[in-house]
């Protein structure tokens, strides 16, 4: 890997390091273990800080280290996280992203134009380090309210030999090639007080053949027996504390420190015992009277299953089980992280364009060599295209897969928006993501962010009410938003919803008569009068505010999703709230279709969309049929496109169904299923309604795709004529 490619990994890991780092804090709240949220966000920082420094980046190492430091007291217990530190660090974590920003555009120095920013930033979180640190000497001052504090409990309490304190090392690769001497500093460290017990831990040592003489890659767990204060033996290893990884437990500390300590490890194939004796729960002695207890069991049997190492380590008294449970999660963890990351790759994503692509002239060459074969008669060939067309079915789900992303990641994102536009409005709002296991297409992930975050933010602004208002009418006094992604016929649906006032009918409709967009005299329905909301420079704010009520915004919202193959819909309650429902096709590329023909054109219909099909003999002019005692509206392709020819007589009807809705379309032929590959429609065929695009047959033709949520539109009254225009 050359230094340009490496670079370009470091500006993708430190982006995914800081999507970490914000909703770590943004959830440090709600987080169960908040010492585990916490110390997510210091690794982030401290890999960020150690990967810049490897390309010289002293500018963003420079800031990082003051971010890591404050992060380090907060570790540590001697600064509170509070709500002001929180917003201070998110804002950390954009200028972060900002000077990541510049570094991906080439720019490898400090940006002048940003540096007042950077340096206001960096003089509040020494203000910060600076309170901690007073109210760490205020504690000091009253030594009787910390011996005082409940819960505060020794490993092995009835025992002396763990009064001391536990030092946690790990050197950077790089200490040697600085000229520093690791067993300097040990030898430096006695000076202050006694080694009681060291344990060498040497995991990190790669086979003979890939050592690196130059490089350091020992780690040390140390029991250290003295009165230095925290200071003094930090001090120690001041020299290296950039390039190191040090944690300090005092004497008489909870077992929760030492739980932390245990999951704060770094990620190493690591035994039960050897964790323990590292984090200084139990001494080597100890640990090899159990082993050898675990191989020569004082009353053995021979169909009794061997002794588990953490069960005799508890029955002895030698360790608490909180440790030992906390020791046996994270060796459960080391090992799920490594198999994990045997099996993950990072593949560019033009590369699964570029094999989607393949798959899907491959479809098309499949269905030609296919009808080729039926138009011969020759048996064996048919037998062959039959297989192939098999095979290129399940390359083609495979493909498709490959790009299949959660959409996760892009809920995960609203969590920042809404604390941030919370803050702005003066409004207590959270955040609910639920589905964020659903997948789609990477494709559409990307280009539907946009269209959410435009819902969400107006949800807070126009849907959410003040805190004042929502207590007068008997709701909490914080308010709450709702994401929510699930799978339905084929496509994935997405639900933004809100508690607020929600929408008021007589409003709307009042605002689109004034504007024109409906008749006086004309009767809508609830659904109807609701989805006008949708209609270009339709707005009912008040007041014009920087996040909505421009007249602007929810017609993009549609005609973007609309883009996408997609639909959008809009529910309310007044006074109960919001649901805005998105819904969208798992794919942009290749789909399972289902050909009908009317005269001599060919049209393909999404199969997912298809309920089933029904021959019925259909009066002229007759847009409705009974289906089953179910009155069906449905809509003739002939007419929605004018083609010439007439209708016959009896005409076959494909059920189509869209959410709750369903409508009939009534072709002439049925033609059966097709392997359909996508083809976008040129820019001068934008305004076509009801077509989504077009394929290519095996006979070379071409083959226009339907848009099943625009022929719904049509089947629901608002004019054939209008749509096909």
């Amino acid at each position: 890997m050359n230094l340009d490619e490496a670079l370009q990994t470091f500006i993708t890991e430190s982006r995914e390091l800081l999507e970490e780092m914000e909703n770590a804090l943004l959830n440090v709240d709600i987080a169960g273990d908040q010492s585990e949220a916490i110390n997510a966000i210091f690794r982030a920082a401290h890999t960020i800080k150690g990967s810049a420094g490897l390309f010289s980046l002293d500018h963003i190492v420079a800031f990082t280290h003051v971010v890591e430091s404050l992060l380090d007291e907060v570790r540590d217990g001697r600064v509170v996280l509070n709500d002001e530190m929180i917003v201070l660090l998110l804002s950390c974590c954009d200028y972060l992203s900002g000077m990541t920003d510049a570094l991906a555009a080439g720019r490898l120095d400090a940006d002048p134009d940003t540096a007042p920013e950077g340096e206001m930033l960096l003089q509040q979180l020494r203000r910060h380090m600076e309170g901690g640190h007073a109210g760490e000497a205020q504690a000091a001052d009253a030594p009787l309210a910390v011996h005082a504090e409940p819960g505060v409990e020794r490993i092995d309490q009835e025992r002396g030999d763990s009064d001391y304190w536990h030092i946690s090392l790990r050197f950077g690769r790089g200490v040697l090639q600085n000229g520093m001497d690791p067993i300097a500093f040990l030898r430096y460290l006695a000076k202050l007080g006694k080694i009681v017990g060291i344990a060498t831990v040497p995991d990190a040592v790669p086979p003979a053949e890939e050592m690196d003489a130059e490089l350091c890659y020992l780690g040390f767990e140390i029991a250290f027996d003295s009165t230095a204060d925290r200071e003094a033996i930090a001090g120690v290893f001041e020299f290296v504390q950039d390039d190191c990884e040090i944690r300090i437990i005092p004497p008489h500390s909870k077992v929760s420190h030492y739980v932390d300590l245990i999951r704060a490890l770094p990620e190493q194939a690591a035994r039960l015992g050897e964790i323990l004796v590292r984090c200084g729960s139990v001494t080597a002695h100890e640990l090899e009277g159990a082993l050898h207890q675990q191989s020569h069991p004082d009353n053995p049997q021979d169909d009794a299953p061997q002794q588990q190492l953490g069960s005799i380590l508890v029955g002895a008294g030698n360790v608490p089980p909180v440790v030992v449970e906390a020791a046996l999660a994270k060796q459960k963890q080391v090992s799920e992280q490594k198999a994990q990351e045997s099996r993950s790759i990072r593949v560019d994503s033009d590369k699964l364009d570029r094999l989607i692509d393949l798959v899907g002239e491959l479809i098309i060459a499949g269905a030609r060599a296919n009808m080729i074969g039926q138009h011969i008669q020759n048996t064996e060939l048919q037998e062959c295209t039959s297989t192939l067309s098999g095979l290129v079915e399940e390359v083609r789900d495979a493909a498709l897969e490959l790009r299949m992303v959660k959409i996760g990641a892009t809920f995960n994102r609203f969590q920042r928006v809404v604390h941030d536009v919370a803050r702005e409005l003066g409004k207590d709002i959270g955040l609910i993501v639920d589905g964020e296991d659903s997948e789609l297409d990477k494709t559409v992930v990307e280009k539907i962010g946009d269209p959410l975050m435009h819902l969400v933010r107006n949800a807070m602004d126009h849907g959410i009410e003040p805190g004042d208002v929502r207590v007068a009418n008997g709701k909490p006094a914080k308010g709450m938003i709702k994401l929510n992604a699930f799978h339905e016929s084929g496509s994935i649906v997405i639900e933004v919803s809100d508690d607020g006032g929600g929408l008021r009918k007589e409003k709307i409709l009042a605002k689109a008569v004034e504007r024109g967009l409906v008749d006086a005299d004309r009767k809508l329905t609830d659904s109807e009068i609701y989805n006008l909301i949708f209609e270009a420079g339709f707005s009912t704010a008040e007041k014009i505010t920087n996040l909505s009520g421009r007249g602007v915004g929810m017609d993009v919202v549609k005609r973007n999703i609309t883009a996408l193959r997609g639909s959008v819909d809009v529910s309310s309650k007044e006074g109960a709230g919001t649901t805005v429902t998105v819904r969208l096709p798992l794919t942009l590329a290749i789909i399972d279709g289902f050909l009908v023909q009317v005269g001599s054109s060919v049209f393909v219909i999404p199969l997912d969309m298809i309920e089933e099909c029904i021959e019925y003999a259909t009066e002229p002019g007759q847009d409705y049929c009974n289906l089953r005692g179910q009155v069906l509206p449905f809509v003739r392709l002939r007419e929605l496109f004018r083609i010439e020819g007439a209708a016959t007589r009896r005409e076959s009807i494909v059920v189509l169904k869209l959410g709750n809705h369903r409508a009939g379309l009534a072709v002439d032929t049925l033609l059966g299923e097709f392997q359909t590959v996508i083809k976008p429609l040129s820019p001068m065929f934008s305004e076509v309604k009801c077509i989504s695009g077009s394929t290519i047959l095996g006979s070379g033709e071409v083959a226009l795709i339907l848009d099943v949520a625009a022929l719904m539109q049509a089947v629901s009254g608002k004019g054939v004529v209008a749509l096909a225009a």
